[in-house]
């Protein structure tokens, strides 16, 4: 590909012209053959008659020939004379049209090189005008000559790529200055929030400018591009003109945005998200390594017992727990065919709800399996937390999953375990629908930009189950397993612990999710151990950064 080449401007619109006689032009080599072995006979459909019709391998002669008239035809601006040299008249008629009507082509010269049996590379020099804009754009691409099997001509067998080598079916080669342009992303105050300050969103940064690029001021430029049939952008191929980037702003803080990455610094591996309960909105999304897989937003992980928040709105609001009220916490249960335990094998006896969510109790759930209907986790986390719809975030996500199960792993879903998939983006979605007792989906480009539709979910947590579940929160975070992480905050706060069991790895993913005041927050350090000794402290941070 020559595509390097500089622009070149060109003074109104020239002939079309056509290199394709002398030597030094047309290489084609190789022995031409008389082709007598390919000859044979059929009967040609109409009048009775037998006509001769050409078979066999081509001559050399005969594709230098068919090569020489179809490029010439091309390159002149005949697409119906070119279409005619091919084994698809129709589709070749109207691609070669419209390759020189859409991407503006004034002036075109074609190049053969020497044939590689029926392949014949050649080289395209294209001068462009667009309006007042020109340029010149230059590649290498291919075609084959075939034998047309009705008629014993060689013909061009046609093919998208003929016209480029990029081009496929369906697709079109345009020049215009309609493509998507770079965009600068700024945060919710219009700090900028530039990929080499802020590695861990490079991909996020790239990703949304995709998305809606085409939605800011931004410009971009001229350009060659192939087009898919509904006109989005495939590849750009030549950049004609400097684009200008527009200003994308997010819902992303950048103060919090650089606690949160500091916060999981020096991390083997660790992921942080910070959310807005009253609104939704992505404060920070974080990432350790910064360059690796982003599992603030698509991880899927075994979220343990945080994903306790769910079941717990579910068990009160079902009558089958409350606050204050004796709970069953034995050392052991045993629910289809699996004998459940606590950490350490604790118990708790004669204790009430409160100190088993405190506590993280996973049998105080756990035996309330038999009075539940398998569906019954799946429905609450959907309709009441969001989970599992279609978030509309403005950048790739994924957006958690509770599964319908039965048996043991029903009763595992209870604590997080199962089939149950989070990340802290969902995570701390769910912590913010327990603050604000309305599931709001996160979003970090602002519906705004492009009128998109968000998740809701169907309905909102009762007022007495959102009191209750508050209660607990806080009493965790006050004095439960969250409150060595969460000591210093205080007013509005809420947290729970998690400590995912993984077959093979010695030890548990580590999850802590909390809120304080209007700002939630979730974090998950794989492989490390409990949630409030190694995810604890991270949240922790980006809730003091946040103001929460």
């Amino acid at each position: 590909m020559r595509d390097t080449q500089k622009m070149a401007v060109i003074g109104g619109v020239a002939a079309a012209v056509v290199g394709l006689t002398g030597v030094g032009v047309y290489a084609l080599v190789g022995s031409d053959g008389d082709g007598e072995d390919g000859k044979g006979t059929v009967s040609a459909a109409g009048d009775g008659k037998a006509r001769e019709v050409k078979k066999g391998p081509l001559s050399a002669e005969e594709v230098r020939t068919a090569a020489k008239e179809f490029l010439g035809a091309w390159a002149q601006g005949e697409p119906k004379k070119a279409a005619a040299l091919t084994d698809d008249s129709g589709e070749a008629g109207k691609a070669l049209a419209a390759y020189r009507s859409k991407a503006h082509v004034s002036k075109l010269a074609l190049t053969p090189k020497a044939a590689e049996g029926e392949k014949v590379p050649f080289s395209a020099t294209a001068h462009l005008s667009y309006g007042t804009k020109s340029g010149s754009w230059s590649y290498d691409s291919a075609l084959e000559i075939v034998r047309d099997t009705s008629t014993g001509k060689p013909v061009v067998d046609w093919k998208p790529s003929v016209l480029h080598p990029k081009l496929k079916d369906g697709q079109s080669i345009r020049t215009d200055e309609k493509g998507t342009p770079p965009v600068e992303a700024v945060d919710r105050n219009g700090k900028p929030l530039e990929a080499s300050a802020h590695p861990t969103l490079a991909r996020v940064i790239t990703d949304i400018g995709k998305r809606y690029g085409d939605k800011t001021d931004g410009s971009p430029g001229l350009q060659v591009r192939i087009v898919d049939a509904k006109g989005k952008t495939k590849h750009v191929l030549r950049q004609l003109t400097k684009p200008s980037p527009g200003k994308l702003k997010t819902t992303l803080d950048a103060g919090v945005q650089s606690a949160a990455e500091k916060a999981v610094d020096g991390k083997s591996k660790a992921a942080v998200v910070a959310i807005k309960p009253s609104t939704g909105e992505i404060l920070a999304v974080a990432n350790a390594p910064a360059k690796a897989f982003n599992i603030a937003l698509s991880g899927s992980l075994a979220p343990g017992s945080t994903m306790k928040v769910i079941s717990s709105a579910m068990l009160l609001d079902k009558g089958l727990a409350s606050p204050g009220k004796g709970h069953p916490c034995p050392k052991y249960f045993e629910y289809g065919g699996w004998k459940f335990h606590n950490d350490d094998k604790f118990e708790i006896k004669g204790g009430t709800f409160s100190q088993s969510f405190a506590r993280s109790c996973n049998t105080a759930f756990i035996s309330q399996a038999p009075k539940l209907k398998d569906d019954d986790l799946t429905k609450e986390a959907r309709d009441v937390f969001g989970i599992g719809l279609n978030w509309q975030t403005g950048t790739g996500t994924f957006d958690g999953s509770v599964p319908v199960q039965s048996d043991a792993q029903m009763a595992s879903s209870l604590i997080g375990q199962g089939g149950v998939r989070m990340n802290p983006l969902n995570m701390a979605s769910v912590a913010a629908t327990a603050q604000s007792g309305t599931f709001r989906q996160p979003v970090i480009v602002p519906a705004s930009v492009d009128n998109r539709t968000l998740a809701k979910a169907s309905r909102t947590m009762k007022p007495g189950v959102h009191k209750d579940l508050k209660s607990l929160m806080k009493l965790t975070a006050q004095s439960g397993t969250a409150a060595e992480a969460m000591s210093g905050l205080s007013g509005d706060i809420g947290a729970k612990t998690g400590s995912a069991e993984v077959d093979g790895q010695k030890k548990p993913n580590a999850w802590f999710t909390a809120y304080s005041g209007d700002v939630a927050s979730a974090a998950v350090v794989p492989a490390s151990g409990h949630g409030g000794e190694n995810a604890g402290p991270i949240v922790k941070k980006v809730l003091q950064a946040a103001g929460g």
